[in-house]
This record gives C-alpha cells, sequence and structure tokens, in this order.
C-alpha cells in the first residue's frame, strides 16, 4: 500500500479505532503467536504478529510514513479528536457566509465540535441529544443573542430541525468517514478542527472577546493544508511554490484598515499560554510579516511536518 493510501485508509478510521491501535501498538505481548494487551486483550485484528521472513523489509520511506501517521494520531488524541471542517480554498468566510457576523462564526465552530460520528446530531460527549435549550445553555449567550444565531444558523441551512434533535449541514462540519461524504460537496477544501482546543478557546473568549475568536475560523481558507502558514495558494503541496501571505494582505482581506489592529488580536488569542497565531517576520517591514496557526487548533497535513511546526510555537 504506498503513501497515499495509508493516509487515506488512516484518516476514515474511526478515532476509538485510531487511539486504541496506538495504545496497543506501544504495549503488547506475542502469546503463542497472537497479541494481547497486559489487560488480556487480545489484539491480532490492530497488531501484525505474522512471521517476519514472510514480509519484505519495511523501506525509509514506507518507515517514515508509518511514524508520520503514529505522530497524528498521538496529536489528534491529545487535543480530543477532530471534526472535519470544509470550505471553499481562497475565499473568504465573509464571502462563504455572507448572513453571519463574526461573533456567529465563532459560535459556528464551537457548535461544530459537538456532532456525533456520521450522524451529524449534535449531541454532547455522553450521546446524549442536544436540543434547542440545551444548545442556548451550552452557548453561554444572552436570550436575544441566542435566537439571533439561532434563526441565522436555520435560515443559512447550517443546522437543520428534524425528528429526534438538531443536525449540522456536513458540508460544514462533519465526522466520519471522510468518503462517505466527499464526492457530495465537490470542489472544497477541509482540514481538522480539533474539538478540546476549539471549546477551551470558547470558554475563554466568549463574551466580548468572542469576535478575537472568529479569526481563527476566518483565517482557514488560506491556511496551507500542509505548513500551516497562511497563503494565497493553500493547496499548493510543493513547499518552493508556497506563496506565503503578507500580514498587510491578511489585514485587508480581513476588513482590517490598519494591519497593527490585526496583530494585536492575533496576539491576544492564546491556548495554554502559547500564542494560537504565529508572526514570522524576515524583512525590515513589519506590514511584510508572515502568519502560521497552531496546529493544535487546526492540521489538514499528514503528521509529516508537524514537529517543524510545533517548535515554532514552543
Amino acid at each position: 500500500m504506498n503513501k497515499a493510501a495509508i493516509e487515506r485508509e488512516w484518516k476514515n478510521l474511526n478515532p476509538n479505532t485510531r487511539r486504541e491501535y496506538v495504545e496497543a501498538s506501544r504495549n503488547f505481548e506475542v502469546i503463542d503467536g497472537k497479541a494481547y494487551t497486559p489487560d488480556g486483550r487480545n489484539v491480532d485484528h490492530l497488531i501484525d504478529v505474522g512471521p517476519k521472513v514472510a514480509k519484505p523489509a519495511y523501506s525509509p520511506k514506507q518507515k517514515e510514513s508509518a511514524e508520520a501517521i503514529a505522530e497524528l494520531a498521538e496529536h489528534e488524541q491529545e487535543h480530543g479528536g477532530f471534526v472535519f471542517a470544509f470550505f471553499h480554498a481562497a475565499k473568504t468566510m465573509e464571502e462563504q457566509f455572507p448572513d453571519l457576523t463574526q461573533s456567529d462564526l465563532a459560535r459556528l465552530m464551537f457548535v461544530g465540535t459537538y456532532i456525533a460520528w456520521e450522524t451529524g446530531q449534535l449531541k454532547y460527549d455522553n450521546g446524549v441529544p442536544i436540543d434547542k435549550k440545551g444548545l442556548a445553555k451550552l452557548l453561554e449567550t444572552s436570550r436575544p443573542t441566542f435566537n439571533a444565531f439561532y434563526k441565522a444558523m436555520l435560515a443559512g441551512g447550517i443546522l437543520a430541525e428534524e425528528e429526534g434533535g438538531l443536525y449540522m449541514n456536513p458540508a460544514i462540519f462533519y465526522r466520519g468517514n471522510l468518503k462517505k461524504v466527499r464526492k457530495e460537496l465537490g470542489d472544497v477544501q477541509y482540514t481538522r478542527l480539533f474539538r478540546k482546543t476549539v471549546r477551551e478557546l470558547y470558554a475563554k473568549y466568549n463574551g466580548r472577546t468572542i469576535k478575537q475568536l472568529a479569526l481563527i475560523y476566518a483565517v482557514l481558507p488560506f491556511v496551507n493544508f500542509n505548513y500551516n502558514v497562511v497563503c494565497f495558494n493553500p493547496e499548493e503541496s510543493n513547499k518552493d511554490l508556497v506563496r506565503p501571505m503578507k500580514l498587510e494582505n491578511l489585514a485587508a482581506l480581513l476588513g482590517y484598515k490598519d494591519a497593527q489592529k490585526l496583530v494585536t488580536a492575533l496576539r491576544k488569542i492564546k491556548y495554554n499560554g502559547k500564542s494560537v497565531f504565529g508572526l514570522v517576520e524576515t524583512e525590515k517591514d513589519k506590514r511584510a510579516r508572515k502568519v502560521v496557526i497552531s496546529t493544535s487548533v487546526i492540521f489538514a497535513g499528514d503528521g509529516k511536518y508537524l514537529a517543524a511546526i510545533d517548535v515554532l510555537f514552543n
């Protein structure tokens, strides 16, 4: 199986299966040709303990790919799993959601972390469905603010009221086997949005500073899927061809007349005491700084570049 096929198969696995594989592969014992965990569970479905002589040796490339997959699995587990966020590349969220405010976008991003596996139904982590009343309580806003938000969600086809509860439009957020929705979505891009991180950020910035949180969602269409740098060509995989966007360009796209005000807003968003946005300065002109976003919030790559990006936020 080639690297791309391995990555596709891995992405489409249930998060619990991914987590089980990582844990089992680190700590198992072979007894009579079968693999067991320390608590006695048989994990032959996860660990191959067949005769090694019957298998060709892994090439350096295959080993690198397997290590990248394992590193990504660890990353996903550490940040509470993820949902797929879909969007049109290089097209502002204002264009994609013209009827939503910045605050609406931040709340939508938060709500997206509560969708159930493959059904899209809003549920608490214990599997109990979230109804309108529950959603209002979860968002912790005033009644008028919630009513306006809820109305906008229904009118825009983002949320739907159906028998049994509330459902998220899978063209916006989705958890599950990507193959089941990918063909229906057409020409859209996607990234992983990490659930634990987004929820903790929402708890911290919900209120007067919620518009700052919306910046995370606002930059998604311009974040390169491999390198997490804001750029003009986010779908480009060749590092030599990626065209990073200068801070002043991003400010203009997001409606900031003064680039310094965007800098102030970006720097205020922190997770675990560390900035969510990194500003890279390579020229004397501060307006030419490049913007990188932490992989603790979003990441679409295969794990190969995780460490290189993360070191910028140490």
